[in-house]
């Protein structure tokens, strides 16, 4: 899918927020803090993202929309990615879990037995993240946007229009998916029933 293609699939030089649009500021490996995961648990929208690998640029071509929920665990350091696709007007649900290195302000996972890792880019000021990959790479590099609301201001799309350029790719590389088009409204409900239901089970254990 996708989204899950974006979080993994990741090895980067981080951006920063920037506090003018006209401009973006770069820097390397900012800590991941209990304040900063605490704030990533949460409800996200994948709003769009610029592509150079073809493989993953048709992937986003094929997402109509996508939203997700992540949930830190802050003891053991991993993040669980709690997915909802529409593709083809159908709903595709997945669940899988992220390492987090706090220190090198990164995520990671294995696929295909090989731990591939993120680093991750924050942007408080407008209920938003950016994760970038393969930035060295002209022909695979990319960089994806991620909001607490589907409907972003034009400042933040401005934000990540001159991110795109600053990294080395054009506005026209920017794929945007539409969030009227979701169609995972009944498997959330689903799936928060199921989570539901998990608490209660070891709460009847007891009793």
């Amino acid at each position: 899918m996708a989204l899950h293609m974006i979080l993994v699939m990741l090895s980067l030089l981080p951006l920063l927020e920037a506090q003018n649009p006209e401009h973006v500021n770069i820097t390397i490996g900012e800590p991941i803090t209990n304040e900063t995961l605490s704030w990533l648990s949460d409800k996200w929208f994948f709003i769009g993202a610029a592509v150079l690998n073809p493989d993953y640029r048709q992937e986003i071509q094929k997402t109509q929309m996508v939203f997700f929920n992540l949930t830190p665990n802050l003891i053991n350091d991993t993040m669980e990615l709690q997915e909802y696709h529409t593709i083809d007007d159908h709903c595709v649900y997945n669940s899988t879990h992220l390492g987090i290195q706090r220190e090198n302000g990164t995520l990671s996972k294995y696929v295909g037995g090989v731990k591939i890792f993120a680093d991750l880019i924050v942007l408080k000021k407008h209920g938003a993240f950016m994760l970038a990959f393969d930035l060295k790479d002209e022909k695979k590099r990319g960089l994806s946007l991620n909001a607490k609301r589907p409907d972003i201001t034009p400042e933040l799309r401005e934000v990540f229009q001159k991110a795109v350029t600053h990294v080395g790719m054009d506005e026209s590389e920017i794929i945007f998916v539409d969030w009227k088009k979701d169609r995972c409204g009944q498997q959330e409900k689903k799936q928060l029933e199921l989570g539901k239901e998990t608490k209660k089970d070891p709460e009847e254990g007891q009793a």
